[in-house]
């Protein structure tokens, strides 16, 4: 098992990210459209927080049973990203390596990690991510 492998093997390179400006709706649209449960939030190119999709859960349990459209816009007009993301952040550097990240993602409360490239988003690791990885070595 290769786990000084590069963090490179594992990360997902351009993940898809929000603006720290944008609206929650937005980063809801982008968890009911594509299969993944972390939204690095930036500030330009910098990584300043990520909303996790239980983040948005909480939000749209306090809504009740209404429908998306409702929901989204009660979480506009109640709420910013800033407000919801965890700006507690942990982040690794490219020249991480897998045993780095599963440090992180087994040390902490975290379910992913950023990856940094000179303090700008170079990727992401999830647990699923590193799960795959470890899978694939079988």
């Amino acid at each position: 098992m290769k786990k000084h492998e590069s963090i490179q093997k594992v990360m997902t390179t351009s993940p898809i990210t929000v603006q720290k400006g944008q609206k929650l709706s937005d980063v809801n649209a982008i968890f009911r459209e594509h299969n993944i449960h972390h939204v690095p939030v930036l500030d330009h190119k910098q990584p300043v927080g990520i909303i996790a999709e239980t983040d948005i859960l909480r939000l749209v349990y306090d809504a009740g049973n209404t429908d998306n459209r409702t929901q989204d816009t009660l979480m506009d007009q109640l709420h910013t990203i800033a407000e919801v993301m965890s700006n507690n952040l942990k982040t690794l550097p490219i020249t991480a390596t897998v045993k780095d990240a599963v440090e992180v993602l087994t040390d902490n409360r975290y379910h992913s990690v950023m990856v940094v490239d000179n303090d700008q988003l170079a990727g992401i690791v999830t647990s699923t991510d590193i799960i795959r990885y470890f899978h694939s070595q079988f």
